[in-house]
């Protein structure tokens, strides 16, 4: 554990936080796609990782998608995707090498919304990387076998460990919370129709039950919507 995480966590919530994020990051073997899609969040992280797969040629057309929400609007005030765009940019890739899909407010509608932009700029795509943050892979990948089955889709994130992940935040806490969050997200969301079902391995679910019952409920959904 590095020295913030073990300043700020008991040993047993950084361990089941750690069962978490391995959950969540899914190590899909690099390959290259007709598109790269960067999905908005807090993390300009993705960005940066977007850009590197770029010019590793894992694509050559990227989509950057996400408005803000109430969690970026101070960070990204000119919404997610545009500010990525702008780090990307910065980073070498050509102005013509990427589209923006600026309305997204959740997952689904970076999928749903990216499908739209691309057809209707007249592009055909039937691979697809999603560029996410590490723990974000699994809900992004279920998320698009549902909306856009037919897609060949793999997820490739910052190579990055929990304790790192921890650091690069500045707050170990709020990474706990985000990660309990995404958990609940996996079975709330394929209930609903909004993913495809992925399996729970009972120890990811009792490190969530514990998780939620020290206290780790900020980013929870309500059910019952």
């Amino acid at each position: 554990m590095t020295r913030r995480a073990l300043a700020t966590l008991p040993h047993r919530v950084y361990d089941d936080a750690l069962t978490l994020w391995d959950y969540h990051v899914l190590r899909h073997a690099p390959r290259r796609s007709d598109v790269g899609i960067g999905l908005g969040s807090h993390d300009l992280g993705v960005a940066e990782h977007a850009a590197t797969l770029f010019h590793e040629g894992r694509f050559e057309l990227l989509v950057f998608t996400g408005a803000t929400t109430a969690t970026t609007a101070r960070l990204f005030p000119r919404g997610e995707a545009a500010h990525y765009r702008e780090r990307a940019l910065e980073l070498g890739v050509p102005d013509d090498a990427v589209l923006v899909e600026p309305h997204a407010r959740n997952t689904g509608e970076n999928i749903r919304f990216t499908r739209r932009l691309l057809a209707d700029s007249g592009i055909t795509v039937r691979t697809a990387t999603l560029v996410c943050k590490p723990y974000h892979q699994r809900r992004a990948y279920a998320t698009t076998r549902k909306q856009w089955p037919e897609l060949d889709v793999h997820c490739s994130a910052e190579r990055i460990t929990l304790d790192e992940y921890m650091d690069a935040i500045g707050d170990a806490d709020r990474v706990v919370h985000m990660l309990v969050g995404e958990t609940q997200r996996i079975l709330v969301y394929a209930r609903r129709g909004f993913t495809i079902a992925q399996e729970v391995p009972a120890e990811v679910d009792a490190a969530y039950r514990r998780l939620v019952s020290a206290g780790y409920v900020s980013r929870l959904v309500q059910e019952g919507l």
